[in-house]
């Protein structure tokens, strides 16, 4: 009997088996048990999320002899007939080697005649994006007003590329990308199905470097089970997929802090030796250096044994939060270089020797320090002088090219002594958005802030640790300031503006921790309570 790879394998049979998408699963059931199908429908989102897996059985489903709440019941001629590919009515096309005009044409000249076993004549045209401009034109009228007995069912990870004219006549369900714990979950199934020893790190491991994708998951799962070991561990998935090991990520971040040059080579030499990726361990240096920051600020990782967490506690007790922040930032920047160098080797190295610099250690450290200096001798030079007027030699002039690419505005940076706190909401979501899309030197400046809505069209960001001007730098970068307004504006449903509040004041700290009287009525109530200012 041929192989067959574990995601056809294990591919779900029913919606209820399907994972991380039941907010379309329960949807499509009720339209199925209500009788009120669509002709048309648009699955969207990322790679291995379950689109096709839900067009095979939304066809089975709707052609099904004895349907069980929506759910096909696989066992009638028609189900079977669908599982084994001999069906002719339910027709799967790849739009990627079928785009042509005259591919379209054919499939609307079918459509015509009557299914011969099932109710209905299912079209699933996966990949939908790659038709050509001459095929979605030749697609239109059919997919407005098709025969009673045809459904259409397109799929895309690029709904961007269709045009709004086949949008608008089709149901669209965007498909999310499934969550670790819910992969996890369904990789235990499969090794238990299959007989598979893992370790509960290496499935963690598996998921996260899914990304959201089930079947990149079983992918990977299958890539170890062809190696031929008896237990497959986290260092056996990492040697597979090239990660290197956490002895040598933290050697070198060890090394880096110490100023030890020669230890951060050497570690890099054997790490290339084993055959290791320099952009994974690059990413993996990145992460490492963030889980310290995170360790120093709130003394919780879970990720990590308890003896690893001893080794990031003893890392963390001979750095600085602003030298780790320096750390992330030169990293971020050299991971953004090498993806165009054909060096990769060498700016890497460089990179790591300035790292290593004691002088760049030091300027790190005192940094906050050096800034205030600064700011007190020009004070005490205005105070003397008796002229506290700007001059014009004090703001730096800038060049053609900056003023071409600092487009955004930047925010106001204000001191902060008296203000009236409330807290939206929506900013710890915020934050773990840009986890997501791994802006981890943004995501480590906003530790510790809060947002308040000042007025209709601004929100603060409070900074209560203070306002650096490491921090501000960070702040200030317009991708930074585009990407920060983009999702305040999305949570308020307008255009919104941005304001850094540097707040230092004990007074700020207090009402940060308290709750405004409204608040504390709507706790005592228990009800529901909106409230609108006029």
């Amino acid at each position: 009997m041929a192989y067959t790879a574990l995601y056809r394998k294990f591919r779900p049979l029913k919606f209820e088996d399907m994972v991380g998408q039941e907010h379309i699963t329960k949807t499509i059931k009720n339209q199925i048990m209500a009788g009120r199908v669509g002709h048309a429908y648009l699955l969207t989102g990322g790679r291995g999320t379950g689109k096709t897996t839900t067009a095979k059985i939304l066809a089975r489903a709707v052609n099904c002899l004895n349907p069980q709440n929506g759910e096909p019941c696989n066992e009638c001629e028609i189900c079977k007939a669908a599982l084994s590919g001999s069906l002719t009515d339910i027709v799967e096309m790849d739009a990627a080697s079928n785009n042509s005009v005259d591919d379209i044409r054919a499939i609307r000249d079918e459509v015509n005649f009557l299914p011969t076993l099932a109710k209905y004549r299912v079209y699933i045209i996966d990949e939908v994006h790659m038709l050509s401009t001459g095929a979605f034109n030749a697609l239109l009228k059919t997919l407005e007003e098709p025969p009673a007995h045809v459904k259409f069912i397109l799929a895309t990870t690029e709904p961007q590329k269709l045009p709004a004219t086949i949008l608008s006549r089709c149901q669209r369900f965007d498909f999310k990308k499934i969550s670790n714990d819910d992969i996890i979950k369904r990789l235990e199934y499969v090794c238990k199905e299959s007989n598979i020893e893992i370790s509960k790190e290496a499935l963690k491991l598996i998921a996260i470097l899914s990304e959201g994708a089930m079947r990149d998951a079983l992918s990977i799962l299958e890539r170890c089970l062809q190696e031929g070991n008896q237990k497959i561990d986290e260092d056996f998935v990492k040697d597979l997929v090239g990660i290197p090991k956490l002895t040598f990520i933290s050697q070198i971040m060890e090394a880096i802090i110490e100023n030890k040059v020669e230890n951060v080579l050497k570690t890099i030499e054997e790490v290339e030796n084993e055959g290791k990726d320099l952009q994974n361990l690059l990413w993996e240096l990145i992460k490492y250096a963030k889980d310290i920051l995170v360790y120093k600020t709130s003394q919780k990782l879970e990720i990590y044994s308890e003896e690893e967490q001893k080794q990031i506690a003893k890392i963390a007790e001979n750095v600085s939060k602003e030298r780790l922040l320096k750390i992330i930032y030169i990293l971020s920047e050299l991971e953004n270089e090498m993806k165009w160098s054909s060096q990769k080797t060498v700016l890497f190295e460089v990179a790591m020797i300035k790292l290593c610099n004691p002088e760049e250690a030091k300027k790190a450290d005192s940094q906050d320090l050096e800034d205030i200096y600064n700011r007190l001798n020009k004070l005490e030079e205005k105070i003397k002088s008796g002229n506290f007027s700007k001059s014009s030699e004090e703001k730096p002039k800038e060049t053609s090219k900056e003023a071409k690419t600092n487009n955004v505005p930047k925010p106001k940076v204000e001191k902060v002594t008296d203000l009236k706190i409330d807290k939206l909401d929506f900013w710890p979501k915020i934050i773990e958005n840009l986890k997501e899309q791994r802006k981890m030197m943004l995501v480590s400046n906003l530790l510790n802030t809060v947002a308040t809505m000042l007025n209709d069209l601004t929100v603060g960001i409070v900074f209560q640790n203070g306002l650096t001007p490491f921090v501000k730098s960070i702040m200030e970068k317009p991708e930074n300031i585009q990407e920060l307004t983009r999702l305040v504006s999305i949570e308020c449903g307008k255009q919104m503006t941005i304001k850094l509040l540097d707040c230092q004041d004990e007074i700020l700290q207090k009402k940060l921790k308290e709750k405004s009287p409204e608040k504390q009525v709507i706790d005592e109530l228990d009800i529901p309570v909106n409230i609108i200012e006029e």
